[in-house]
């Protein structure tokens, strides 16, 4: 992927969400996992990796030909966080050890939910097939362990 060029589709989303976060790219993510984006509550900024951009689009879609919308619909993702107003109150949910697992998985999911559908609103002329199934996908194990969950809390 072309830095010129993703800096440029940074930019628009950026202009397009008027959140204000900085927007770094980097190669990979540290934690071994294949993160393609990360937003920063702290420091209020996004970073994508561009490498695990490439890989993941490699994995579901099997070439690099649309990787530059793969990169816009993910970076979308990532400004949805920034400009969530839950998303404060979410992250305290999902880290409190005295709530169930229940419901932490549910404010988990209910963080990367508020994320995407910002993020669709950020890329309407986006294929909403690719997104869909990037959606689906990335929720997928969200919503695999609130399933877990419920299923072990009607056991108990």
């Amino acid at each position: 992927m072309e830095i010129l060029r993703l800096n440029q589709i940074a930019r628009r989303l950026l202009e397009r969400s008027k959140v204000d976060v900085a927007v770094r790219l980097e190669s990979r993510f540290d934690g071994g996992r294949l993160v393609g984006g990360k937003f920063g509550m702290h420091s209020r900024s996004v970073t994508m990796y561009t490498g695990v951009i490439e890989e993941q689009c490699m994995q579901m879609f099997g070439s690099l030909e649309r990787v530059e919308e793969y990169f816009a619909i993910v970076l979308a993702h990532e400004l949805g966080h920034a400009a969530d107003p839950d998303l404060s109150s979410l992250s305290e949910l999902t880290e409190d050890m005295r709530l169930s697992e229940g419901t932490r998985m549910r404010a988990a999911l209910q963080i990367e939910e508020n994320a995407w559908n910002y993020a669709l609103t950020l890329i309407p002329e986006a294929d909403r097939v690719m997104v869909s199934s990037i959606i689906d996908e990335s929720l997928e194990a969200y919503r695999s362990r609130v399933r877990q969950a419920e299923m072990e809390a009607d056991i108990a």
